[in-house]
């Protein structure tokens, strides 16, 4: 049996589906139950980071501070993570991370900007810090780019690096070629973190454990932007079946989905036609919100938005852009 680390967003990752409003009851109370589950890392905070609360991508319901307090109190076993993007979060927010007892803590790149990471994972290497980098949006760069810009956050201090599939456009194909290239250019574990878009989230993850990924994300119930995440509660089985061992309780894990489904979100995800559309286009789920109310009101067809924004390879942090594109394809409309 080969082990996997299973790394668990769904106090982070999941708040994009409830525009960051999850709550201190809630919070402490998934964390209890995965804590309770065995699972080994659970990662908390904004949707889009530490630093991240704010008008243009939402403001959250519980501040960085009670929110990394909160789920550290609450958490006997398993380590704590935190997650951060330059340009929303800072030095002083790592700084605060580290005190709350944050033992992981990732940053977030667009995958072939990798430099803007090099000034904080240095800074958290000083720190004596467990850091680790991922790669967004890496549909947008090939496996060799991809190996590449992995090797350059390892020489930043980065102790683990990898990839997410943030629009949920891979297939498993896809997934084999890109861990491996990475797998190859590195020595440190692999992370693969997957979006359910078109429904191959479950076999994206485990291709690539299959090819040398160490670190495998899943949220509760998939609970996450658009179609949402890795199902963390079927991902763990059917790794358990194809060989691979996470230390996790099956009966505990499930215990925490039916609480993350009762307590966290409305409903479970799932891979509805915008999802879709948002994974053929290549763009980052979370933008179904901001892409729903504008094109509504503009009377324009989202889907036209997503694939408009796909050709553009909009980001994450570009949520301006959907503005601009509604407005352009209502005049194209109106023109016509």
């Amino acid at each position: 049996m080969t082990p996997v680390v299973i790394h668990d967003p769904t106090l982070r990752d999941g708040q994009h589906a409830v525009r960051h409003q999850l709550g201190v009851t809630a919070l402490r109370g998934y964390a209890e139950a995965a804590d309770a589950a065995g699972i080994p890392v659970v990662e908390v905070g904004h949707g889009n980071g530490l630093g991240a609360s704010s008008i243009q991508v939402g403001q959250a319901a519980v501040s960085d501070d009670l929110m990394l307090s909160t789920v550290r109190e609450a958490l006997r076993h398993s380590q704590m993570a935190v997650f951060m993007l330059p340009g929303w979060g800072t030095s002083s927010d790592l700084r605060k991370a580290i005190a709350h007892g944050a033992d992981i803590i990732r940053i977030g790149v667009h995958c072939t900007e990798t430099s803007l990471a090099e000034r904080h994972l240095g800074f958290l290497a000083e720190a004596g810090a467990e850091a680790h980098c991922v790669l967004m949006m890496s549909h947008m760069a090939t496996p060799e780019q991809l190996a590449e810009q992995a090797a350059a956050v390892v020489g930043y201090g980065a102790r683990g690096v990898g990839i997410m599939d943030s629009a949920g456009y891979f297939l498993p194909d896809d997934v084999t070629e890109r861990i491996r290239a990475i797998a190859s250019a590195v020595d440190v574990p692999v992370i693969f973190h997957g979006h359910n878009n078109l429904g191959m989230a479950v076999a994206n993850s485990v291709a690539a454990a299959a090819a040398g990924a160490g670190i495998i994300d899943g949220c509760a119930r998939g609970f996450g932007a658009g179609a949402g995440n890795t199902q963390l509660e079927v991902l763990v089985p059917v790794l358990e079946r194809t060989g691979f061992t996470t230390g996790i309780d099956l009966y505990g894990l499930l215990d925490a989905a039916e609480f993350a489904e009762r307590e966290l979100m409305p409903a479970p995800p799932f891979t509805g036609s915008l999802s879709i559309v948002s994974g053929l286009a290549g763009v980052f789920s979370g933008f179904k919100h901001q892409v729903l109310e504008s094109s509504g009101r503009a009377g324009v067809d989202p889907r036209d938005v997503f694939f408009e924004l796909g050709r553009r390879q909009a980001i994450a942090g570009q949520e301006d852009l959907i503005v601009d594109v509604v407005a352009e394809l209502s005049a194209r409309e109106v023109a016509g």
